[in-house]
């Protein structure tokens, strides 16, 4: 779809970084977005409620109306609004004003619950700070690379707490606390974790032996997956990476010298 010259202005300004009206922008909004957060945590306040209730609310509308625009502004400056809109970054921005107006759906008293369960979603628009920090992009991008090796790694914790678990539940017995191999698999997590709730422990000998060397485990295996990530992530940050974002799709993440986009194809 052909962008209008002011489509391509209102989308510089949106979604690039680059430029002064970017950086104001982005500034603008992730102020507001901190304040609307804030104002929902004390909304959760009885205390504050009962004396600032009315306060809070309009707030909150005036925030709603504010992310409205912002979401619907955005759909209008890219070429392929439904891409957008369907993208995680487009669902959040929806979410971000949606609940404040299905709360009004709602009005009687026997659905306050179902209220109160929605509104509480516009807690997630912090999600909406993500995408105007670059850093960011750079750790989804580590954690996309690190995924498989990860995914292997959670498997084979997976396995040993499974056997460690299976063993516990032989040495120690229901009479210990260990009453089935699930419990002992749960114990087994905790402790494999360093969690160490304490709800559950081991009381003969074998069992306190073996406790101590998942423990010991339980050190190394944390330090494994950093590993991974933080080398991904090093790669990443060699790698040079553009803020320039698809006015077509409204993808990121294209190199400093690409002409057109690797979702697309459109024309940067």
């Amino acid at each position: 779809m052909k962008i209008n010259k002011w489509q391509s202005r209102l989308h510089e300004i949106i979604f690039e970084a680059d430029t002064l009206a970017g950086k104001i922008f982005d500034i603008w909004l992730i102020i507001t977005i901190i304040l609307s957060v804030i104002t929902v945590m004390l909304d959760s306040v009885k205390q504050i409620n009962l004396v600032h209730g009315q306060l809070l609310t309009k707030l909150e509308w005036v925030f709603t109306i504010i992310f409205t625009v912002e979401y619907i502004l955005r759909l209008i400056s890219v070429g392929r609004p439904l891409r957008y809109a369907t993208s995680f970054f487009g669902i959040i921005d929806l979410l971000a004003f949606l609940p404040t107006y299905f709360s009004v759906l709602f009005p009687g008293s026997q659905y306050f619950l179902v209220i109160r369960i929605i509104r509480l979603l516009r807690i997630f628009r912090i999600l909406k700070l993500v995408q105007y920090l670059r850093e960011s992009r750079m750790l989804v991008k580590a954690l996309r690379a690190s995924g498989r090796k990860v995914t292997v790694f959670l498997f084979t914790v997976l396995i040993l707490v499974v056997i460690f678990g299976s063993l516990m539940y032989v040495i120690e017995g229901g009479e210990n606390g260990f009453t089935s191999i699930p419990m002992s698999i749960y114990w087994a997590i905790v402790t494999l974790t360093t969690v160490g709730y304490g709800d559950i422990s081991p009381q003969t000998g074998m069992g306190q032996a073996l406790a101590s060397i998942i423990m010991i485990l339980g050190y190394s295996i944390i330090a494994i997956p950093t590993g991974i990530v933080t080398v991904e992530l090093a790669q990443t940050y060699k790698a040079s990476v553009s803020t320039q974002v698809c006015p077509q799709c409204s993808a990121e993440g294209h190199d400093d010298d690409a002409a057109y986009c690797n979702h697309c194809g459109a024309r940067l």
